[in-house]
C-alpha cells in the first residue's frame, strides 16, 4: 500500500495525498454483518450538545467486528480485505468452515486465500487469537483484552502493535502504542500481529471539505470570541496569559480529567508526557 499525490489543478490538490485502495479485494461489504448506525451529532438524549464539533457527515453502516475471536478451534478462511469507514484499520472477511462469516481487524501479512484460527491451538502467525498465556515474549499483538472474555479494547487502530514484555505468575507485562506498560491477565485474548494500513497517518486531507465529509464540523478558538461566549474571548489586540480553560471555565490541554482510579493498579509505568 502506498499514499497517492494529484496533479495541483485546484490550490486544495496541491497537498492532498489519499490512501491507494489496491490491496482491498473487495468493494461492497458482507450485508449480513451490517448494521444501522445512528448519528447523534455530538448531543445527547436532552438534546444538548456534549461533543463539540461533530453532525453532518457521509452516511454509514456499522460492520459488526469480532473483537471476541471466541470461535475457538474452527479454522477459517480469508475471504476478502475490506474498507471500513467507522475505523482506521481495514478489515477482512472471514468463512469459517461451518458457514459462518466474520470480520477480524486486518493484520500485517494477512492475505486473501490464508487460513486463521483462534484458541489454543492457534500457531504463532498474523492473524490468529491466542491467550497472552501461550504467546512467546516479543511477539507483536493487537486487540487486546483487558479482562477475560470481555473481547478486545485497545490496539485496534490502524499500524498499532502492543509488545509482550515478559510474563510471571498470572500477569503480563505488555507495552503499549503510548508507552504506558500495563500488567495483564495470562487469560486475556490477544491476536498476533500488527494491524495493517500503516500509511494511514501519512494522509493528507488537503481540504476543509474532506474533514466535513467525515462529520467534523469547524473549530472555532476561544481567543477569537468574546468574554461572554468564552473565558479567553475579548481584549484589545491579542492578549496573551490565561490558563487554557473550557468554555465553562473548566482547565483544559493537560489538566487530568479521570476521577477512577481503580485501573492505576495495572499500570506500571505511566506513557510518556
Amino acid at each position: 500500500m502506498a499514499l497517492k499525490s494529484f496533479k495541483p489543478y485546484t490550490a486544495s490538490r496541491r497537498f492532498l495525498t489519499a490512501l491507494d485502495k489496491s490491496d482491498l479485494t473487495r468493494e461492497t461489504p458482507e450485508k449480513s454483518l451490517l448494521e444501522p448506525k445512528k448519528r447523534s451529532g455530538g448531543r445527547n438524549s436532552h438534546g444538548e450538545i456534549t461533543i463539540w464539533h461533530r453532525g453532518g457527515g457521509h452516511k454509514r453502516q456499522y460492520r459488526r467486528i469480532d473483537f471476541r475471536r471466541d470461535k475457538t478451534g474452527i479454522p477459517a478462511k480469508v475471504a476478502s480485505i475490506e474498507y471500513d469507514p467507522n475505523r482506521s484499520a481495514r478489515i477482512a472477511l472471514l468463512h469459517y468452515v461451518d458457514g459462518e462469516k466474520r470480520y477480524i481487524l486486518h493484520p500485517v501479512g494477512l492475505e486473501v486465500g490464508m487460513t486463521v484460527q483462534s484458541g489454543a491451538g492457534a500457531d504463532i502467525l498474523p492473524g490468529n487469537a491466542l491467550p497472552i498465556r501461550l504467546i512467546p515474549p516479543g511477539t507483536p499483538i493487537h486487540n487486546l483484552e483487558l479482562f477475560p472474555g470481555k473481547g478486545g479494547q485497545v490496539v485496534r487502530s490502524a499500524g498499532s502493535s502492543a509488545q509482550l514484555l515478559s510474563k510471571e505468575g498470572d500477569i503480563a507485562l505488555i507495552k503499549l502504542p503510548s508507552g504506558e506498560i500495563r500488567k495483564f491477565h495470562l487469560d486475556c485474548i490477544a491476536t498476533v500481529g500488527q494491524i495493517g494500513n500503516l500509511d494511514h497517518e501519512n494522509v493528507t486531507y488537503g481540504k476543509a471539505g474532506k474533514t466535513r465529509w467525515m462529520g467534523r464540523r469547524p473549530t472555532v478558538r476561544g481567543v477569537a470570541m468574546n468574554p461572554v461566549d468564552h473565558p479567553h474571548g475579548g481584549g484589545e489586540g491579542r492578549v496573551k496569559g490565561n490558563h487554557p480553560q473550557t468554555p465553562w471555565g473548566f482547565p483544559t490541554l493537560g489538566a487530568k480529567t479521570r476521577r477512577s482510579h481503580r485501573a492505576d493498579k495495572y499500570v506500571v509505568q505511566r506513557r510518556k508526557p
